[in-house]
């Protein structure tokens, strides 16, 4: 099954209008400038999406809308839920709606044990069969952290082709990366674990920072892949005040707002969340002016 996950993913945010609807022509132009940049695939309705915010209905404009603005490139979706049936839902709506594939997340809130994460991939895998899943563990978010040895376990589901790791642990990385099955995919869901992340034996990175500059992400992700480490190792270190800034919040109020800096689309979260405070919205205006990337609009 090829898992057209490699490379750089970005997990995309969603716009919202002046009246909290959703601002589909944002997302459009956003996506377009995520494509134009180099993307090699697309990650809709994951924590960066604000999925947890939406309606059903929005959720499938939001599918629909990036699957019309990536052309050929993959878009893989976000279907995790508290309750197993809940992900299997959304996991079969995805594939109705043409997703490549499903980014499914440790489920949050409920706790389950170590047994029951298993359990869970196994249901979502075997609803749709036919369809790539890549794990995604956020122990911050999901408050249980999916183990290495539970993740060799699921890596025997044929489906489950990829990992997005944003454990912040690089022992755990490490780990993982040295049993890691020659026909399954480990991935950095964190901007700043990219490079050791590749380094250690990933191969790829679902970015946050790629809304902002995905030109740039995308050069470092080849050159780490590539084995260029000077090159990569420079990379990072230029881009090192952007990933501190786009982390100095909850995510995605930082890139949220680094995306109407660009003139891409308003900066708008939903409640619970609020939007940046000023000394915020300075510190990422002072790291977006040290990049030389522009919005490709």
């Amino acid at each position: 099954m090829n898992p057209n996950c490699r490379g750089l993913g970005v997990a995309l945010a969603t716009p919202f209008a002046s009246d909290d609807t959703l601002d589909l022509g944002g997302l459009t132009e956003l996506t377009r400038h995520v494509v134009e940049g180099g993307a090699d695939f697309l990650v809709a309705l994951g924590s960066t999406g604000e999925a947890a915010m939406l309606s059903e209905a929005e959720r499938d404009r939001v599918v629909e809308t990036v699957k019309d603005a990536a052309g050929a490139v993959p878009v893989f979706v976000g279907t995790g839920a508290p309750s197993t049936a809940q992900a299997v839902a959304w996991t079969r709506r995805a594939r109705d709606l043409g997703a490549d594939g499903a980014l499914v997340v440790v489920p949050p809130y409920t706790k389950p044990s170590q047994d029951g994460l298993v359990a869970h991939f196994a249901a979502v895998a075997a609803a749709v069969p036919q369809l790539p899943i890549m794990g995604y563990n956020v122990p911050s978010r999901a408050t249980t952290n999916l183990q290495p040895a539970t993740l060799a376990r699921i890596w025997q589901l044929d489906n489950v082709v990829a990992f997005k790791d944003s454990s912040g642990n690089l022992e755990q990385i490490c780990a993982i990366a040295a049993a890691l099955p020659p026909d399954k995919l480990l991935l950095s869901g964190d901007d700043a674990f990219a490079l050791p992340t590749i380094a250690v034996g990933g191969q790829g990175l679902v970015s946050v920072a790629g809304n902002v500059v995905p030109g740039k992400m995308r050069d470092l992700v080849q050159a780490a892949l590539t084995g260029d480490l000077a090159r990569a190792r420079t990379l990072h270190n230029d881009l090192w005040p952007l990933f501190g800034a786009l982390s100095a919040d909850t995510n995605p109020v930082p890139v949220k707002t680094a995306i109407e800096l660009l003139g891409i689309a308003r900066g708008a979260v939903r409640l619970p969340l609020l939007g940046a405070r000023p000394e915020l919205r300075s510190r990422l205006a002072s790291a977006l002016a040290s990049q030389r990337e522009v919005h490709h609009g």
